[in-house]
């Protein structure tokens, strides 16, 4: 993909975050943040993208026509459908605009209609894993617990490395499942509102989560389309930095500390409790980098939605 491609899906991406009016202020604050901070990786006026789509001065028919591939088209599209799901499933305002743009770049109905159904599945399955998980964690030691937190940061990791671009949203339920799981194991029962406020208090955004790391890995030239062929193999670990397995292993340890003490930290506490944690976590991904790689290469992309299931 060359700039104009990439600086068209990243603009498609920001509208999508944007599309539905009724998202929480802190969820668009943390969208136009990621946008920024992406600026510092490319040639590419991402601040300049943000304030286009949010004074409305780029248009869906303009941004089309700068995707010039079948390919690119596809990528746009799967890509603003994940942004839309990514905290759950569409708004009436996401699925019309998610309906505008399938228009506006020519593609399939049916095709995109498809694609659209995968991203739901995932975005609406329960974060309720299978009985046997949650017997299991209800009865966990401390050593079982570090080795669950530590078992699901490497597997989103591994994810985190697949090209596709469904991959990366895989992630935020897989999350969910292990605060779930936490959750459990000291006698809460969650659901998925309160674990997403739990995560976004703890401050991981569920838009901007995938945001970030979905552009890193466009602005690398390393995201493909679940169809398309845009490129091939393991996406890169300098150019991904790892920040799945980082948000993963912290969230665990902050959802045990959350909940063993009786959910008694306020706001400022988590979030400061996370950027602990993350900081810690960053410092040992270098470590198991190798076991990420080598569960990355037995993922067969076509079986993300089972992932989640069965997570």
């Amino acid at each position: 993909m060359n700039e104009q491609e990439r600086k068209a899906v990243l603009t498609v991406c920001l509208m999508a975050a944007f599309a539905d009016g009724s998202k929480h202020e802190r969820e668009r604050a943390e969208v136009k943040s990621i946008a920024e901070a992406l600026a510092g990786e490319a040639s590419i006026n991402i601040s300049a993208l943000v304030q286009d789509v949010l004074l409305k001065r780029a248009s869906l028919p303009e941004v089309a026509a700068m995707l010039v591939t079948p390919e690119s088209r596809q990528l746009a599209f799967e890509m603003a459908v994940c942004v839309c799901d990514a905290d759950g499933a569409q708004s009436s305002a996401e699925h019309e605009f998610l309906d505008a743009l399938r228009r506006a770049l020519g593609l399939d109905a049916a095709q995109a209609n498809n694609f659209s159904a995968q991203a739901e599945a995932i975005a609406s399955a329960p974060v309720t894993p299978a009985a046997a998980a949650v017997t299991a964690a209800s009865t966990m030691t401390r050593e079982e617990m570090d080795s669950a937190i530590l078992k699901a940061a490497i597997l989103n990791g591994a994810i985190e490395l697949l090209p596709e671009s469904l991959a990366t949203m895989v992630i935020i339920p897989l999350q969910m499942k292990l605060v779930y799981r936490i959750g459990k194991s000291y006698g809460y029962e969650l659901d998925r509102g309160h674990i997403k406020d739990f995560l976004a208090t703890a401050g991981v955004g569920l838009t901007s989560q995938y945001l970030e790391q979905a552009g890193r890995k466009l602005l690398g030239g390393l995201l493909r389309s679940v169809g398309g062929g845009l490129l091939s193999g393991l996406g890169k670990q300098a150019v991904s930095s790892g920040m799945s397995f980082a948000s993963t292993w912290a969230l665990g340890h902050v959802a045990r500390r959350y909940y063993a003490g009786g959910r008694t930290l306020n706001a400022q506490m988590l979030r400061e409790a996370f950027n602990d944690m993350l900081g810690e976590a960053k410092n040992l991904q270098g470590r198991y980098l190798p076991e990420m790689q080598a569960q990355a290469r037995t993922l067969d992309a076509g079986r993300l939605l089972s992932l989640v299931k069965q997570g």
